[in-house]
């Protein structure tokens, strides 16, 4: 290698925890409907959202760290590492167990790690950036082993009791919402690895959802401390330059979508994914629905697929990472398993 010449950068190893608890659409409804002493018609929210069940924290026994903590664990059991050799740890979520300090400093001292770290926030994008940057400073020189993890425990900020059925559809992001932790192991490989990586970002959308609360605009504010938001802006900036961008990427990598072993899709429920397939041109077969039993499990949502997906890959295998997140930013990365 040339003093020209970057390292290759991989993925070594991917893994995965859920909350034991199971908490069904229908408990939600009748959740919602309890605490706001209105009915909707049955099934209603099953139907709009395609999501039938998913996983969920029990308030005040789990957090956002501590599925990092059990997902980070395993990925560094799959990739054969321990904790000592990890140098940089970003906890890449959109979710946290604070303000400050950064949640990524519970994680490194339950591991039992020493490694720099600091969090890594941009909405449902968070883990997309965090493998990203973990690959910029291990190919600089500054890391040489990175774990990427995030705890996603958005089920946290879902408004139970709502005014009417319009006040249900201005919260209706937090009736989609799973918990999940996920982890991957980033550091040099002999050969693939992560490739293109493209961004696109439209920050006039920022207002369109997300968790105001809690910051320096809204510090006591306990009505924004929970999500709200327009999914269908979302999708409609998506629909705008989603297909643009991943054509983008694949051209540029010289692949087609052929090519690909699998096509990792953040999802927020499920008309978007076959929405998602049918202006990318994305094979419905390359896509693993996962928002039907997990739910919109945010930053979580793409490191979840890859775990699930791990041990089908083979070595040469390439794939796509299409991520989408509130802001707006829409971030795409291609990558090969070693």
């Amino acid at each position: 290698m040339t003093s020209t010449q970057l390292p290759r950068i991989g993925i070594t190893a991917a893994a995965h925890v859920l909350p034991p608890t199971v908490l069904t659409t229908a408990e939600v409804q009748a959740r919602v409907e309890a605490a706001s002493g209105f009915a909707m018609p049955t099934g209603l929210l099953e139907r709009i959202t395609g999501i039938r069940e998913r996983r969920v924290v029990v308030e005040g026994e789990q957090w956002a760290s501590s599925l990092a903590t059990d997902a980070a664990r395993a990925a560094l059991a799959r990739a054969g590492r321990d904790p000592e050799e990890v140098d940089l740890l970003l906890f890449a979520s959109a979710t946290r167990d604070f303000v400050e300090p950064a949640t990524a400093h519970v994680v490194n001292h339950a591991l039992g790690a020493r490694a720099h770290c600091l969090d890594v926030t941009n909405a449902c994008n968070s883990f997309v950036n965090g493998l990203d940057l973990a690959r910029a400073m291990i190919e600089t020189g500054r890391a040489r082993t990175a774990l990427v993890v995030t705890g996603e425990t958005p089920s946290l900020s879902t408004r139970w009791a709502v005014r009417d059925t319009a006040d249900a559809a201005h919260h209706v992001a937090g009736y989609t919402f799973g918990d999940a932790g996920a982890a991957v192991v980033v550091e040099p490989v002999e050969r693939g690895g992560l490739g293109r990586t493209e961004t696109e970002t439209h920050s006039e959308h920022w207002e369109v959802g997300g968790i105001f609360g809690g910051g320096s605009r809204y510090p006591r504010d306990h009505d924004k401390l929970y999500f709200t938001g327009a999914g269908r802006e979302l999708k409609r900036v998506f629909e705008k330059v989603g297909p643009a961008i991943v054509d983008s990427t694949l051209a540029h990598a010289g692949l087609g979508l052929d090519d690909l072993a699998a096509v990792l899709v953040h999802q927020v429920i499920t008309p978007y994914v076959d929405r998602f397939c049918e202006v990318t041109g994305v094979p419905r077969d390359l896509v693993d629905l996962t928002v039907d039993t997990h739910g919109n499990v945010a930053s979580a949502t793409l490191p979840l697929q890859l775990s699930r997906q791990w041990d089908r890959l083979r070595t040469g295998d390439k794939v796509l990472m299409v991520g989408l997140g509130g802001g707006v930013s829409v971030m795409t990365t291609v990558w090969e398993k070693s």
